[in-house]
């Protein structure tokens, strides 16, 4: 099998470990590949190759990066479709959906190249006699980013474009399960002319995670996972000193009140519920349905989930496989406890026919109904495509229950009254809001993040939040006088 490589000081590289992990075709149920796994050494080489580039990409001129980010978002344009198609060989979800992952994240892209604008300091004239003061704006040093594998192209990508753009240097630690999209990412940027050491790739598992998290060269961490290890990575790390922005997990819920359009509804919830095999942090798993209207939604959606083909997301299908055979048995298992809490399964995924290799890691979309909120089925985040419909007999309760949740990172309400909306965005506690908008993923000009157990640290990824993460603020109070005006004075400066 092939071996996957680092990505040090502008080469692929294997460093010093030899140990190595199976990364595997999800629709085929085979191991293709292998990746290296760093040890402490390793990520020393990787830090000190961040830390060598970063005084000569601080002090290049901000035309000279913004040229070099340009270029590979040119690149990037023209061949994402590789891209894509290494996203669904190593993740599964379908080659139009990891094609919008891309796109997505090239937003992100686009978004730093206003970095100058962006970082601009403020400036105050006369605050005191011949006294102005003013601002700057500088970056940190070397960063680390640790991506989830739900998302190993957009993700990244959320982070190192503004990291990057800002003056920083980067060590980026993908996934072990789909390492191949950052080496693509590397190569291409250093196509693009970004020089050696300026971005790096250390492939790895908790070894690597934490030589990173307690490396003094590190300034500051990014990192997109569930909730344990994303508060587990907070405290690792600001014990450690750095700057810290740590994504966690999330149970959304979406809230479908009686006046909404339920074949708009329905529709959305299959989309947020099912895209990319339940595998975002921003699907929907939680359908919360306001009395009378349950029994016709239900219904609708069991409709549309007919429709449904499941299979290798290089053929034309509408959900892929899932990571890995373990996270596959794990999500079925919640059929099972469904069952037990006396829930109703509507569509049972373990019956689905793949349009695939029989070995693939499958689990069809799966919908169950009266789902006690008492049960894992809703409390856990299960990460796959499971959608529990819980029946609620107002606005109020439905609020009341999205509020209880331990997390809050994305939600939305379905209907056509402006009033319940506006009410709703006001009372919900949660950081990313959907209005008729299933997936509330915020444009790049808006920061990323939610609130509650979703989210550690005080800044969220990209918009104005990344800017402020990856940029260190100087306050400069400065004074030309005539030597005429020189002498001694001990006392306390004071404005005048």
């Amino acid at each position: 099998m092939r071996t996957i490589l680092h990505f040090i000081d502008g080469t692929t590289t294997s460093l010093t470990s030899e140990r190595t992990h199976e990364v595997f075709d999800p629709a085929l149920g085979l191991a293709t590949k292998e990746v290296l796994l760093a040890n402490n050494a390793d990520a020393d080489a990787a830090v000190d190759a961040a830390t060598r580039a970063f005084a000569a990409w601080r002090d290049m001129s901000w035309a000279n990066r913004q040229q070099i980010l340009f270029r590979f978002r040119e690149l990037l344009n023209a061949r994402k479709p590789e891209l894509a198609a290494i996203i669904t060989e190593e993740h599964g979800k379908v080659l139009s959906d990891a094609l919008g992952e891309v796109t997505r994240g090239q937003e992100v892209v686009e978004f730093a190249l206003g970095a100058p604008h962006l970082t601009k300091g403020e400036h105050s004239e006369q605050v005191s006699t011949g006294v102005d003061v003013f601002s700057l704006r500088q970056p940190l040093g070397p960063v680390a980013i640790i991506s989830p594998f739900n998302f190993p192209a957009m993700v990244p990508m959320w982070f190192f474009p503004l990291a990057l753009a800002t003056g920083n240097t980067v060590v980026l630690k993908p996934s072990e399960k789909d390492p191949s999209a950052a080496i693509w990412i590397a190569e291409l940027l250093h196509e693009a002319g970004l020089p050696s050491g300026v971005f790096n790739v250390l492939q790895g598992d908790k070894v690597a995670v934490d030589a990173l998290l307690e490396h003094p060269g590190i300034r500051a961490v990014s990192f997109v996972g569930s909730t344990p290890i994303a508060r587990y990575v907070y405290e690792k790390a600001t014990a450690a000193g750095k700057r810290v922005q740590s994504l966690g997990g999330a149970k959304n819920h979406m809230l479908v009140l009686p006046d909404a359009d339920l074949d708009l509804a329905a529709d959305a919830a299959i989309n947020a519920g099912f895209g990319s095999a339940g595998e975002r942090c921003m699907a929907i798993s939680a359908l919360v349905v306001v009395e009378p209207v349950a029994d016709e939604l239900v219904a609708k959606i069991e409709t549309r989930m007919s429709t449904l083909k499941t299979g290798d997301g290089r053929r034309s299908c509408d959900m892929g496989p899932l990571i890995t055979r373990e996270h596959r048995d794990k999500v079925a298992s919640y059929i099972d406890i469904a069952l037990a809490d006396g829930a109703d399964v509507v569509v049972d995924g373990r019956n689905v026919t793949p349009d695939g290799d029989i070995n693939g890691f499958w689990l069809g979309p799966t919908l169950i109904d009266r789902v006690p909120t008492t049960s894992r089925v809703y409390k856990d985040e299960i990460f796959g495509p499971v959608l529990s419909v819980i029946r609620v007999p107002s606005y109020e309760a439905g609020v009341a229950l999205i509020n209880s949740s331990e997390f809050g990172n994305g939600t939305a309400i379905f209907t056509n009254d402006g009033g319940a909306a506006r009410r709703f965005q006001r009372e919900v506690e949660v950081g990313m809001i959907g209005i008729n908008v299933p997936i509330p993923v915020p444009v790049a000009t808006f920061s990323f993040g939610g609130d509650k157990a979703s989210i550690f640290g005080d800044l969220k990824a990209h918009g104005s939040d990344g800017i402020r993460f990856y940029t260190k603020t100087k306050a400069v109070t400065q004074r030309w006088l005539d030597p005429s005006h020189g002498g001694i004075n001990l006392g306390f400066p004071q404005n005048d």
